[in-house]
């Protein structure tokens, strides 16, 4: 069986970045993707879906630090849907994408497609059912691509 999604978006607000007890790094982002549809009368619009994303660890601490509202972004990963409680103790679900690689693209304040900062995500879940996961075959925390960050600013 496969969980795979892969995703290029962006960003409709900026990342919401907060730490486990633990004190792993988590950051949420909300990505909007759009696609061209034809409505029931032949005409083109626009349809928008909007997507929650989850990521950990160093990838988490990088994003709150890089990215903003409107960046364009492309990640790969798995959905993944949590139950919770609310307030009033009514059980809520919600579906997320849990990213296991984030890549930023697009040069900064800009919408283009140039090369970006990549790193695959360790995840761990702050839920009662935890798993952990790297993209990642060598072991490695992550591979960095050229252009989205000045190369002093990359935490190597």
């Amino acid at each position: 069986m496969v969980n795979k999604v892969i995703l290029v978006g962006n960003l409709g607000a900026d990342p919401e970045t907060r730490s486990t007890s633990s004190g792993t790094a988590v950051s949420n982002l909300r990505i909007a993707t759009n696609e061209r549809v034809k409505d029931k009368d032949g005409n083109w619009t626009d349809h928008t879906e909007w997507h929650r994303v989850a990521c950990f660890g160093r990838t988490a601490e990088n994003v709150a630090r890089y990215l903003r509202k409107g960046r364009q972004v492309y990640i790969e990963g798995k959905i993944r849907t949590r139950k919770w409680q609310n307030r009033e103790g009514q059980d809520q679900w919600t579906t997320e994408i849990i990213a296991d690689t984030i890549q930023f693209l697009g040069g900064r304040g800009s919408g283009g497609s140039s090369g970006g900062y990549s790193e695959p995500s360790s995840t761990s879940s702050t839920s009662s059912t935890s798993s952990s996961s790297s993209t990642s075959s060598s072991g490695d925390e992550g591979s960095y691509g050229g252009g989205s960050a000045p190369d002093d600013d990359i935490p190597f």
